[in-house]
């Protein structure tokens, strides 16, 4: 042949190629490509779950904003029920300190009125005695007391009335 090629020699290279591809195909191709296969697999089941990772941290991460606008919602109706509140015992504190105020006025009124009687009272009293003694000087003897002090108490209510109905304020 003119090519140079022994042809045994091409035949056994040929056939060891092919028996060399064919084992290499059985047992080696099929278990590397298994292992690639799986490998693959993995790295799929590993984007997937990295995928579903992300999305579940998305909707955990939208709950906890949700909760915490729920929170924040919260605190500022909590707050205004407080002010609320605060404002309405104010008024509460403010209506009972005038009620009080009020009473101890009104008290201190009736207190007065009754000192101011009792002032009038002792003041006709000793008016009474000293006109008794002024008039016993005058006619110089003794008169009944008893029924001086009547008239003397007579002419008294007439031209000076006890303002029991009428207290100063």
């Amino acid at each position: 042949m003119g090519l140079g090629l022994d042809l045994p020699a091409f035949i056994g290279q040929l056939v060891s190629f092919l028996l060399l591809v064919a084992i290499l195909s059985h047992f080696g191709y099929r278990p590397i490509r298994r292992i690639m296969d799986e490998r693959s697999a993995r790295i799929r089941d590993s984007v997937e779950s990295a995928e579903q990772a992300r999305l579940d941290y998305e909707r955990v991460r939208a709950q906890a904003e949700q909760e915490l606008s729920d929170a924040r919602q919260e605190a500022r109706g909590i707050l205004v029920n407080a002010g609320a509140a605060r404002d309405h015992l104010l008024e509460e504190a403010r209506a009972e300190a005038k009620q009080e105020a009020l009473a101890i006025v009104d008290d201190a009124r009736a207190q007065l009125g009754e000192e101011r009687r009792a002032m009038v009272a002792e003041l006709r009293r000793q008016f009474a005695e000293a006109a008794i003694l002024a008039a016993e000087s005058v006619v110089r003897e003794t008169l009944d007391v008893e029924r001086h002090r009547k008239l003397i108490d007579a002419v008294l209510d007439e031209r000076l009335p006890l303002e029991e109905d009428q207290p100063r304020p």
